[in-house]
């Protein structure tokens, strides 16, 4: 005995006409909607399929491959987007400390300056992370992806050649953090980047990143406890209601010309190289660039004694040793701070930490 199902087209056998069926009475008889639009109940031993109105044996193939393309490219896709993520080495010797990263990494490690390299936006933080990233094309902003990165998870925006690293030197990322359960909220990040299309072309740029495994230029666009610091303020609006403009305006507190080199809570990175200051040394003598290069790190030192850092790593290069010697020199006149030579393993012998004493605590 056929089985129907509703929806089926069939016809009578007793009889002429047929139609479709509506409503499975039992295992014995049907509902048949006829053409006039009458419903009527049937036995199911006097109906037959109406193969007519059925696909073909062929279109059936057909829909079949398709379903199974389609499924396929799904799969995928889904294979792809999983591959684009990864794990961070987040117990690793001198990893990064817990917030937010923009990473070039060069696929050819031993050959840093040539080769495709991997956009990479690194969430280092024990939240989930809802991210935008756009980058700006002449005087529009362009979306380049957006998704989600799981806490303490890398994701790979794009893999681009050194032919576009113009275009992807200029952006912006946003963010917001989720959890299910924490005693704070994150300020949402929304973190402007510009960086030099001339960095990515010095190997001295390329820097061994604890998090990543790997040698990248790195740049933090934010650390976690900048991200937690409105959270008071926060709390506060969520208790009390939103108050005027002005209140609003205190929670957004200016930024500092050493903010743009920031890579920690406190801390900062600048890089003296004089290609990293001026886009064009054509007509500069070597006086001129040392001047240049003095002072930006007068400028750079006194904002991050003003915005209360802690440390700031300046990079000289190696040379001839007059840049270093007339940083230590410089040094002698400001009298909180103290200077070592900054990790080895990190900057080879060409960078200087200097340590500024909180003068609150004086």
């Amino acid at each position: 005995m056929a089985e129907f199902k509703i929806g089926d087209r069939v016809n009578f056998l007793s009889s002429t006409g047929g139609g479709k069926v509506t409503k499975i009475i039992d295992s014995r008889m049907v509902m048949v909607e006829v053409e006039d639009g009458f419903e009527l109940p049937t036995l199911i031993s006097d109906l037959v399929p109406d193969f007519r109105n059925q696909p073909s044996r062929q279109q059936q193939i057909v829909e079949t491959v398709q379903q199974e393309v389609k499924e396929k490219e799904l799969v995928q896709q889904q294979q792809l987007e999983d591959a684009r993520h990864g794990g961070l080495r987040r117990f690793a010797k001198e990893a990064e400390k817990e917030g937010v990263y923009l990473a070039f990494v060069p696929h050819e490690q031993q050959w840093l300056l040539t080769g495709a390299m991997d956009v990479v936006l690194v969430n280092h933080t024990p939240y989930e992370m809802l991210y935008s990233f756009t980058i700006k094309e002449e005087d529009k902003f362009v979306n380049v992806d957006y998704g989600q990165a799981d806490k303490h998870e890398k994701v790979v925006v794009e893999t681009i050649s050194r032919d576009d690293l113009e275009y992807w030197c200029n952006g912006i990322v946003q963010a917001i953090f989720t959890t299910e359960s924490s005693d704070t909220v994150l300020l949402p990040l929304n973190a402007p980047f510009s960086l030099r299309t001339n960095r990515f072309f010095k190997e001295g740029s390329y820097l061994m990143s604890g998090l990543l495994g790997e040698k990248a230029v790195m740049i933090s666009l934010s650390d976690l406890v900048s991200l937690k610091s409105g959270d008071g303020d926060l709390m506060k609006i969520m208790k009390e209601g939103v108050g005027s403009q002005a209140q609003k305006k205190d929670l957004v507190k200016q930024e500092a010309p050493i903010d743009k080199h920031k890579t920690g809570q406190g801390e900062a990175t600048v890089d003296l190289h004089i290609g990293e200051l001026v886009e064009n040394i054509a007509g500069l003598s070597s006086h001129d660039m040392f001047n240049i290069q003095m002072d930006y790190f007068r400028k750079m030192l006194d904002s991050a004694i003003a915005a209360e850092y802690t440390k700031v790593t300046f990079i000289h290069g190696v040379g001839n040793g007059v840049l270093k010697n007339a940083i230590i020199e410089e040094l002698k006149k400001y009298k909180n701070t103290e200077n070592r030579m900054a990790s080895i393993a990190k900057f080879g012998v060409g960078a200087i930490d200097v340590l500024i004493e909180d003068r609150r605590q004086k």
